[in-house]
């Protein structure tokens, strides 16, 4: 699932989400009113736990090298779908008669990077790490100031710049909110964002965040994830050159700044929490080095298709999508990405093999599509977005699989499809998983715009109505919720993201099957799925070129 800093991390918003499902009685599942048809019967029996085992345990071997964007793992992992592509049977859909779509991509590798303090030199990736900013070196230093949340508000009789000039200083802060701001009105305002221009603004060298325990996401997390090598666009642009270096400091880092201080850090912060805080001089100076090397590359989307049957539908087609790249190998270490998301791309070409094994094939063509890039940001599925291979007007639906791994906690019993109330693909979820026995709920969690984070909006932005399945257990909900803390704690983005032997691999089986049965139901479709008129795309038309504006 895509983490990228631009925006904020899939997980703990699904593991929310779960928590939020497990709330729901399971007791009362769908009534199986509807019924399959015998050629979805016959679709439903070929889509094999087997094929899913198996292809999710070749892309998370050692020997994947955790499949990275523009690393050698990821190249065979493209090279192992396309073979299973052409073993099915299916028809090349990428660069020059290929099943590959070459994509170009930038490297961005953190080469001389220090941030001291006093005479003390801080060690990178676990003390700090430095936001991937991607706008040039940076060596900067000065003075180090606290001035707790940045705040700067009449409304609330707030200044926590009261008395101090900031301008070539390193100032240490803290994300917001305090704890007398309810966290929906600063997100609301966007004030992180707001404070920190201003903090930009006013000529600060360096802006240090260090934490205070309610963070979305911890310093050290976010250590994490920012001392790894970064992937973009090769013209993407960053931050203004003016922008200062954002550095993240862990708990252990943050106790050498205030050393000097004559408070102590526990102090600090219960200051920072009041309205009549005043900014406090750290006696220190800082000093900030972010040094990069960049190396430009290349990676591959997967995409192959099954013709229609029909003369004229089969010029239109149905398009399967999941994500295949992982983190890759960092420091000697293999982020193996067996949830997210080997599992999710096995199960679309289960069922792909399904298809292909059918005397009678769909109306409409079918397009399967195992995207590079997206843990960076949606990249492999934006560029096949924006520069198809099959046209973008003649696309009837996507449906996407990325997740976690929930469906192999337990048997599925409780579905989720993101953007299911957006278009006409809502109502034919709801019928196909009625015959299994599934209940279908609404995002719970609306808010956090998980639809929005993943490779199926880049189908949306262009007119596409499309939809992401995640399937959830039922059963006693204190398991799977401590199962889904452990596991982001110890495993997401992380090399223990490995298949465990307890997989209810019947679970991901259901997944498949709904999916496929929703794919054949589209092509069949005497006409292609439809906006809804209550949606916010409800006027977009396939082929959109123009931006979406951001939903208030």
């Amino acid at each position: 699932m895509y983490f990228q800093s631009k925006q904020k991390q899939k997980f703990a918003l699904l593991l929310m989400l779960i928590l939020s499902l497990f709330g729901q009685s399971f007791a009362q599942t769908a009534v199986a009113t509807a019924k399959l048809s015998a050629a979805e019967n016959e679709l439903a029996e070929k889509i094999r736990i087997e094929t899913i085992k198996e292809i999710t345990a070749a892309l998370s071997a050692a020997d994947m090298q955790g499949r990275g964007t523009m690393q050698p793992g990821g190249d065979k992992a493209a090279n192992y779908i396309a073979d299973r592509f052409q073993k099915l049977g299916l028809k090349p859909l990428g660069d020059k008669g290929s099943y590959l779509q070459k994509i170009e991509f930038k490297e961005i590798i953190a080469s001389e990077t220090m941030f001291k303090v006093g005479d003390d030199v801080l060690n990178f990736g676990t003390d700090f790490a430095l936001y991937p900013q991607n706008n040039g070196n940076k060596d900067v230093g000065g003075e180090m100031v606290f001035v707790a949340y940045g705040i700067q508000a009449k409304t609330i009789n707030r200044d926590d710049l009261n008395g101090v000039d900031v301008n070539g200083k390193i100032v240490v802060l803290l994300e917001g909110p305090p704890s007398n701001i309810p966290v929906e009105a600063w997100k609301k305002q966007k004030a992180s964002s707001v404070f920190m221009i201003n903090l930009a603004r006013k000529g600060a060298a360096g802006l240090v965040y260090i934490g205070h325990g309610r963070e979305e996401h911890s310093p050290t997390e976010l250590i994490s994830y920012f001392s790894r090598r970064q992937i973009t666009m090769p013209n993407e642009e960053g931050f203004p050159p003016q922008v200062p270096p954002f550095v993240y400091v862990s708990a252990k880092g943050a106790e050498k700044l205030f050393a000097k201080s004559g408070v102590s850090l526990k102090d600090a912060l219960a200051q920072a929490e009041n309205n009549n805080f005043k900014p406090i001089k750290l006696n220190q100076k800082a000093k900030i080095v972010a040094k990069y090397k960049t190396t430009k590359g290349t990676s591959s989307n997967v995409v192959g298709y099954i013709e229609g049957s029909a003369p004229k539908l089969k010029e239109e087609a149905v398009l399967f999508s999941a994500h295949y790249d992982a983190y890759g190998m960092m420091d000697g270490k293999i982020y193996h990405g067996a949830a997210d998301n080997a599992l999710g791309v096995a199960e679309m070409v289960s069922v792909a093999e399904a298809f292909s094994k059918m005397a009678a094939k769909p109306k409409r063509s079918l397009i399967f599509l195992a995207v590079t890039g997206e843990e960076y940001g949606l990249y492999g599925s934006k560029y096949w977005a924006k520069k198809p291979t099959w046209d973008i007007k003649k696309v009837a639906a996507d449906l996407n699989l990325d997740g976690i791994g929930t469906e192999v906690y337990a048997p599925v019993k409780t579905v989720i499809g993101f953007g299911a109330e957006h278009s006409t693909i809502g109502a034919m979820l709801q019928d196909v998983s009625a015959v299994f026995g599934i209940t279908v709920i609404p995002d719970p969690m609306p808010d956090e715009k998980i639809f929005y984070r993943s490779d199926h909006y880049s189908f949306v932005e262009r007119g596409v109505p499309s939809l992401m399945l995640l399937g959830a257990p039922g059963g006693d909900k204190e398991i799977w919720m401590k199962r889904s803390k452990d596991w982001e704690k110890g495993d997401y983005h992380q090399p223990g993201d490995v298949i465990q032997p307890d997989w209810a691999w019947e679970g991901a089986e259901t997944v498949a099957e709904v999916m496929g049965i929703m794919g054949n139901r589209i092509a069949n479709s005497d006409k292609m799925p439809e906006w809804l008129p209550t949606s916010r795309f409800g006027k977009l038309e396939r082929g959109n070129t123009k931006e979406i504006p951001e939903e208030q």
